[in-house]
């Protein structure tokens, strides 16, 4: 059988393996790459535009990123995802003005973020949280208001219908954004199918993995009933979202050791009717109900996915035993092996609150659903929304310093000590800010190439790279300004 050796083999046809290939291919364009993807097209699992919430992240509106502690509300979390949301606004900069990407219209849409609360508690959180954020650079731009005739001009759905004498209040950023991150995706893969030394793989799955002293042997077994196929490459990312977790442990790399999956789906609730989605322009983020996972917090979003404009409400947790929507009942299964067996179990006896709050999510009737609405759109008709499904997650069980288990719910990047192999797990901030999690990736597994060279060529690509936006306002002003002009936003 022929083997296909290449330098770089990008497991996953989604956001990440798209982000890290176009990077690569920038920092040097004679790197022979294969992207393999078990579907028939890329970002069609966690990168599809209805798979995920098409926010991008820069915690304006989202509010776990700004838990209460006991010093009050604390902004260090929101802080740096909004930081690294702006490295991937600086590369897809970039990308546009070059041509490596098209009209920004084509998969970022300014999309005011909006955090909106009722009750005297809740408002009086929001204000401090307003008060803490907007006292930074970072955040600088952010309003606040808990004059109900300010907030119907924002969100005119959300206060019609409500009770006047209800305590509300919002925060605002005139700039947020819709990102259709499936359509990114599928444009930066288009850009590195036109060169010669790329090869796109479709309807191929890992079977196994074979070390090598230079790097890996890969089978791959065909979903479609044709030959296998062994790739050889010096290197190996795999960006197969909650597909990468049974891939890692596969790889039998020590630093695997320990880590399980508890997976999540989710549903939304969709309106496309154009006489209600024309009321509504914004990502309106509320707080989660107790118990929820942080990937539930409700919102009411203005959705632009392939160029069609929908109204979103959700997501709508439950539980499942896949990892993929498009995966194996048996996936959470097959993936408990000795090194997690104590952290799973772990997690499963400490969070039996979080596993019925998932299993009553997913029995609940359309009109409940609804009714979760009807504290963001008072006024909504049930017959003018219907449920849709959202992609899967799997958030990271990791062993404690008990060596028992926690439950994690950002994302990690785990590698061979070698550099050769690196994995992505976990789920959020995700997609937003791909960019900083790729060159996580760089500078772990190409620290040798880094130093010589492409750290320069990667400052082309992001202005900021190598100084901190959370700390130099100066720089933060400069590169916003480019950014939010280039793509069109604000």
């Amino acid at each position: 059988m022929t083997i296909q050796q290449v330098d770089v083999l990008l497991v996953g046809g989604g956001v990440m393996s798209a982000t890290l290939g176009t990077l690569l291919k920038r920092l040097d364009p004679s790197l022979t790459m294969a992207m393999v993807e078990r579907l028939d097209h890329v970002a069609h699992e966690s990168t599809d535009g209805w798979n995920n919430a098409g926010t991008g992240h820069a915690g304006y509106c989202e509010l776990n990123y700004t838990p209460q502690g006991d010093n009050g509300v604390e902004i260090e979390r929101a802080l740096t995802i909004n930081a690294n949301f702006e490295i991937s606004l600086q590369l897809w900069s970039t990308l546009v003005g070059d041509g490596g990407l098209p009209q920004p219209s084509n998969f970022i849409n300014t999309t005011p973020h909006l955090s909106f609360v009722w009750g005297e508690d809740n408002v009086a959180f929001l204000r401090e949280r307003y008060e803490k954020l907007s006292a930074h650079h970072l955040f600088r731009d952010m309003e606040f208001s808990d004059d109900p005739d300010v907030l119907r001009q924002w969100m005119p759905l959300v206060m019609e219908g409500r009770d006047a004498n209800e305590k509300v209040a919002a925060t605002r950023v005139h700039y947020g954004a819709d990102v259709d991150f499936g359509s990114l995706t599928r444009n930066m893969v288009s850009q590195l199918e036109q060169s010669d030394n790329f090869d796109l793989i479709l309807n191929y799955e890992v079977d196994s993995f074979k070390k090598l002293d230079d790097g890996w042997l890969i089978e791959l077994d065909s979903m479609k009933g044709e030959k296998p196929r062994i790739v050889q490459a010096k290197f190996v990312f795999l960006g197969a979202g909650g597909g990468a977790l049974p891939l890692l442990q596969a790889s039998g790399i020590p630093e695997a050791d320990g880590y399980g999956g508890f997976p999540v789906s989710g549903q939304w609730l969709v309106c496309k009717d154009p006489e209600i989605v024309q009321q509504h322009h914004a990502k309106v983020y509320g707080k989660a109900a107790i118990g929820a996972p942080p990937m539930s917090v409700p919102h009411l979003d203005t959705r632009i996915i392939n160029g069609e404009p929908a109204l979103l409400f959700g997501p709508f947790a439950g539980f499942t035993m896949r990892f993929l929507k498009k995966g194996s009942k048996l996936d959470l299964l097959k993936s408990v092996s000795p090194s997690n067996l104590l952290p799973m179990m772990s997690v499963g006896i400490n969070n039996m609150d979080l596993t019925k709050y998932l299993i009553n999510e997913v029995r609940q009737s359309h009109s409940e659903r609804v009714a979760s609405l009807r504290q963001y759109f008072p006024s909504c008709n049930d017959s003018d929304w219907s449920l849709a499904q959202a992609g899967q997650r799997v958030q990271i069980i990791k062993k404690d310093a008990e060596g028992k288990g926690k439950l994690e719910f950002g994302t990690e990047l785990v590698a061979s000590e070698d550099g050769s192999i690196a994995a992505l797990l976990g789920a959020s901030p995700g997609a937003s800010v791909a960019a900083q999690a790729m060159i996580e990736v760089l500078e772990k597994c190409f620290a040798d190439k880094m130093a010589q060279g492409w750290d320069k060529e990667l400052k082309k690509l992001i202005p900021s790279y190598g100084q901190s936006l959370v700390d130099d306002a100066t720089l933060l002003e400069s590169v916003r300004k480019q950014t939010l002009e280039t793509l069109q936003l604000g």
